[in-house]
């Protein structure tokens, strides 16, 4: 089987050697670029068609949000796994409403990091749980919450959707909401085919991107 190819686009040398160093004891990856700002990371993007890239959302330059729109507007097969040193509301959201499938936090352990790369690249969402009480956060604001006119979801499916989002598993969901664990698994099976999601995460990327939560 072909190994997932990444780019790697961090301005701090020593990060970004560490990544690599991280990446390539795994057997399945293989870096095969590396750039340390958002212009020669688009342009090694475009020369290169990783698989994924790993991207430094505070590049010098165009910074990473921005990359992240120009890989996914040029490069729609290549997936973007966002790295920060912050769990800042405005960044995280940007970032995912950019087009990134997966966010980590730059002090996540290395094996976080792989697995997020991994799922990425399997078509998956990944959201580090350091950032999970950000997206809730954003959820709870009144011009991100609610849903958008003509939204194939109902209320309940938005309610647990935004739950999903902010990290809570079915279990809890169904606590909070008083209702059985089987109905909650049938609401995410109604809203994953309603969004054509692969799975629960993904289709809480999605919704957040067409702006539904």
């Amino acid at each position: 089987m072909p190994r997932t190819k990444v780019l790697i686009v961090e301005d701090h040398a020593l990060t970004r050697t560490g990544l690599r160093t991280a990446l390539d004891l795994n057997t399945s990856l293989e870096v095969v670029g590396e750039a340390s700002d958002g212009e020669a990371g688009f342009a090694a993007a475009q020369r290169l068609k990783p698989d994924v890239a790993v991207i430094d959302i505070g590049l010098p330059g165009i910074d990473g949000i921005e990359l992240t729109r120009r890989i996914r507007r040029d490069l729609p097969r290549t997936k973007v796994l966002i790295l920060t040193m912050h769990d800042m509301d405005d960044e995280v959201i940007g970032a995912l409403a950019a087009g990134a499938d997966a966010y980590c936090l730059k002090s996540a352990d290395p094996e976080r990091i792989v697995d997020a790369v991994k799922t990425a690249a399997a078509g998956g969402a990944y959201f580090d749980p350091g950032i999970a009480h950000v997206v809730l956060r954003a959820f709870n604001r009144p011009e991100v919450t609610g849903s958008a006119s003509g939204s194939p979801l109902t209320a309940r499916e938005t309610q647990i959707l935004a739950l999903i989002a902010s990290g809570t598993s079915n279990v809890d969901i169904a606590a909070q909401l008083s209702i059985g664990l089987g109905t909650v698994k049938g609401h995410i099976r109604d809203i994953m085919g309603k969004l054509s999601a692969a799975d629960r995460t993904h289709a809480a990327v999605i919704a957040l991107r067409r702006g539904l939560i």
